[in-house]
């Protein structure tokens, strides 16, 4: 039987069917109707089975017997573990207060948002934190700030009508496969294509034109572009007289940065820079697109604000081609409409770790509501602003932060901690308390996808192995357990099917009639600011922002050098003289993710090192050859696997991330060899708007192993 299903092996959703024979899934392949993949699916989705049916996966609840990080585990009963989980939170709750609570969400297992942020404010803490701070937070600040909702990464480009696209710091034929696959398809078109990144992507190869960075720089790029295009009288003077404000503030910041300081800056040639700001100003509908490239920096926020200005100042803003507001089907209700159905007391609000210092991420007036991850990491271990005592984990935290082994003592200084995931991570084998999480294929759900003017069908297309739980399940189960009058007010549904039609309830249909349709599609709506005007306090686009003002930020951006650079800090880059950046996404992993999946780690088996062959040659390094990476944070050293790459600048090293050995033994399962988290730092400076920390463009020194 075919079960039509979403996948959800990362965050692209595309479509697909699941085959099912006597319980068991047999083949997933994509759907050729879906409108976001077309029948294609990625690796990732087709060899998922390998994940569901691992000999490695987690399928019962179980509670730590021995010291924290011993591995020594005991299967139990959910009743067991619901009671442990409610009495130990009921405890610290009493001791401490609810804010010593905390929870975390990720991408592992996936889905997670909404039910972690209410199980938290049921348990009265308004301490979520997830990775924003590094991904895709700073643009979700910069474009709130300029014109409301965040259309800059994959949701917003419209690939299909576009005549120019701009990809900056982003390369998604790998980090989202259906809308890199739109991309090409729009270059065979005709489509011109730039492609800003310090590496040869896949995707930089097929650009008409590669601009070749220095990590760091991008702030400085996307100034010197709109320098080209104001004073050249190249931007859409009617959009820009109607409907923004600060233009004339916008134009003298630009003074500032002539293409030949911006060449400097960069490492990029005047001509490029002059010829990439053309093509982009003059071939319209233009269609823009970044991802985490820039947004890992100690300017990230600012560094948005700059493109995100690019994409006003040429008119491309909700325009067929351009980039389009989100057009959610009549009557769903977003993650958003959630949040604000039953929001926590602004008092709480204000005492969310992170709220004095970063009000726009973390505050009550924030968009994203969330506390700053590395502030709520060394509340753990120094209990200032107060105490964190007990946290609710469904990511690999311990992975996914910066500097490691903090973490690492951070989360052992814990009285109690529950994992929620499919493996036993480093993160599942320091808590108290695992919880086996369902995989997509097991469970009901609801997908906003790409465009966000539609949502489609996952259905569960067998049921959960061993005593497996959907996440949305045990979010509920832990609230209805904690017991008071606050489960009702943040889990009005009594199971997760419930959950799917509350939030169909005023669209007039529920999750049964989606089961059989597929998806809803809303037509998509151009030009909405015609009718609404924008979200800002001007209703108009702010090329000067009057919020970052009001929260004592610069309204314009600005280039800032950073904090460790050969500029910066050339004594030390005497001793580091390479720029690292980190990530670089496989298409076989999402992050941490699925490296014990057989099929998938045969793609990609070990950690791997970009350095120009010149650069190697001095430092006798053979291509495939072990080498150290070091950093001067004194964290350490990791080791990667060398491989040559003649389309990097032989002044920068490229390093994966979110490396671990699951068939290493636990509890930290080879996370201290490779991970390049471990040489990283959540030290200040950080991006002073969101907290951003510095992962691509510090300083590092190679050596063989």
């Amino acid at each position: 039987m075919k079960i039509k299903s979403a996948c959800q092996a990362c965050h692209c959703e595309g479509g697909g069917f699941v085959t099912v024979e006597d319980g068991k899934v047999l083949k997933i392949e994509g759907d050729p109707d879906h409108p976001i993949n077309r029948g294609k699916l990625c690796v990732k989705g087709i060899v998922y089975d390998q994940l569901l049916y691992s000999p490695d996966r987690l399928k019962y609840p179980l509670k730590r017997t021995g010291e924290r990080g011993q591995g020594q585990w005991q299967r139990i009963s959910w009743d067991e573990a619901l009671d442990i989980i409610a009495t130990r939170f009921h405890e610290i709750r009493a001791k401490y207060g609810p804010l010593s609570l905390a929870a975390s969400f990720g991408t592992q297992p996936r889905g997670t948002f909404t039910s972690t942020i209410r199980l938290a404010n049921a348990l009265g803490t308004p301490n979520v934190t997830g990775p924003a701070h590094v991904s895709l937070g700073p643009a979700i600040i910069a474009e709130f700030a300029t014109y409301g909702p965040c259309i800059t990464a994959e949701v917003g480009p419209d690939y299909a009508n576009a005549r120019c696209i701009l990809i900056w710091g982003a390369n998604p034929l790998v980090a989202h496969p259906p809308r890199g696959w739109e991309i090409v398809a729009a270059k065979k078109r005709g489509a011109k294509l730039i492609v800003v990144d310090p590496r040869r992507t896949n995707m930089a190869a097929k650009a008409d034109l590669w601009l070749q960075i220095r990590p760091g720089t991008d702030a400085a790029l996307a100034l010197g572009m709109m320098n080209i295009i104001i004073n050249e009288k190249l931007y859409d003077k009617e959009f820009v007289d109607k409907w923004c404000v600060g233009f004339e503030q916008l134009a003298r910041r630009v003074q500032e940065y002539p293409p030949e300081r911006v060449s400097e800056i960069t490492w990029i040639p005047t001509n490029m820079i002059r010829e990439a700001a053309i093509l982009y100003a003059t071939t319209k509908p233009a269609a823009f697109h970044h991802r985490a490239g820039f947004e890992q920096n100690l300017n990230a926020v600012q560094t948005c604000r700059a493109t995100t200005l690019l994409v006003a100042l040429t008119g491309n803003i909700d325009v067929k081609g351009g980039n389009v507001f989100p057009n959610y089907p009549t009557g769903f209700m977003t993650r958003m409409d959630l949040m604000k159905e039953a929001p926590i007391a602004r008092e709480l609000a204000e005492k969310r770790v992170g709220a004095k210092e970063f009000p726009l991420y973390s505050g009550p007036d924030s968009v994203l509501h969330l506390a700053h991850t590395s502030l709520l990491i060394k509340a753990m271990m120094t209990g200032e602003p107060y105490p964190i005592k007990a946290l609710f984990t469904t990511n690999n935290l311990l992975m996914t932060s910066e500097d490691t082994r903090y973490v690492w003592e951070a989360l052992q200084k814990l009285d109690f901690m529950v994992a929620v995931d499919f493996f036993l991570t480093p993160t599942a084998e320091l808590a108290d308390i695992v919880l086996p999480a369902a995989t997509w294929v097991e469970k009901d759900e609801l997908c906003v996808n790409s465009y966000q003017n539609y949502i489609t069908v996952r259905q569960k297309a067998m049921e959960p192995l061993g005593e497996c739980w959907d996440d949305k399940k045990i979010a509920i189960e832990i609230a209805r357990r904690m017991g008071g009058e606050d489960f009702r007010k943040w889990f009005p549904w009594d199971d997760p099917v419930g959950y799917i039609n509350h939030r169909l309830r005023k669209a007039g249909y529920d999750f049964e009639y989606l089961k059989e349709n597929g998806y809803i599609v809303e037509p998509i709506k151009y030009k909405s600011y015609l009718k609404k005007g924008f979200r800002t306090p001007s209703g108009k686009v702010e090329l000067y922002s009057s919020v970052f003002e009001k929260f004592g930020y610069d309204g314009l951006p600005f280039h800032q050098e950073p904090v460790e650079s050969p500029i910066s800090t050339p004594e030390l880059a005497k001793d580091y003289p390479y720029i690292l950046i980190t990530g670089g996404r496989d298409m076989s992993y999402f992050h941490t993710e699925n490296r014990q999946v057989p099929g998938l780690r045969k793609l990609a088996p070990d950690p791997i090192l970009d350095i120009h062959p010149e650069t190697a040659a001095t430092l006798g390094i053979k291509d495939g050859d072990w080498v150290w990476i070091e950093t001067p944070k004194g964290k350490g050293r990791v080791q990667q696997k060398a491989r040559f790459n003649s389309d990097i600048d032989p002044r920068v090293i490229h390093a994966k991330h979110g490396w671990w050995f699951p068939e290493k033994p636990g509890p930290d399962h080879g996370l201290w060899d490779s991970n390049i988290n471990v040489v990283t730092s959540m030290e200040l400076p950080f991006d002073p708007i969101i907290g951003a920390t510095t992962l691509r463009g510090s300083l590092c020194k190679v050596s063989r192993v």
